[in-house]
């Protein structure tokens, strides 16, 4: 499985969000920041904002920071929410057995759909929080 673009970009803005602690961040300053196409990163803060992670706020002083505390954002259930499809092989994608020719005889759908829940429960052990305060011992670490 390989995470979309979109959504190692949607992390890149809630870490870059989360290490200003409530202070308003443009759209301009994150591209700036990671080298990303403004347009693209425009859409990306559309959708963390439309689902729930990020306070828009418009006009001349305007920007976004987080919605939610650090703590409260795991990160497998944020990257269940910012991509679009788990569908490891075209049979998980099947709604009934029928349209499968190997059902009754591959155990391939079950292993892999645990392997999922087992991917997905292991990175929600991890938070924002997490991340930040990976970020800070870091940046903490270079200023030595």
């Amino acid at each position: 499985m390989r995470l979309t673009l979109h959504t190692d970009y949607a992390m890149r803005v809630l870490v870059h969000v989360g290490l200003r602690n409530g202070d308003l961040v443009t759209i301009t300053e994150i591209a700036d920041c990671y080298g990303i196409s403004k347009n693209h990163l425009t859409k990306v803060v559309h959708q963390l904002g439309r689902i729930g992670y990020l306070e828009t706020v418009r006009g001349k002083y305007g920007g976004v920071r987080l919605l939610r505390q650090p703590d409260d954002i795991r990160l497998g259930d944020f990257i269940r929410d910012t991509e679009e499809d788990f569908s490891l092989v075209r049979c998980m994608r099947c709604e009934s057995s029928a349209e499968c020719r190997l059902s009754g005889q591959c155990i391939a759908h079950d292993a892999l759909s645990a392997g999922l829940r087992a991917f997905f429960a292991e990175l929600n052990r991890y938070t924002l929080a997490d991340m930040l305060a990976t970020q800070r011992s870091a940046a903490a670490a270079a200023a030595e």
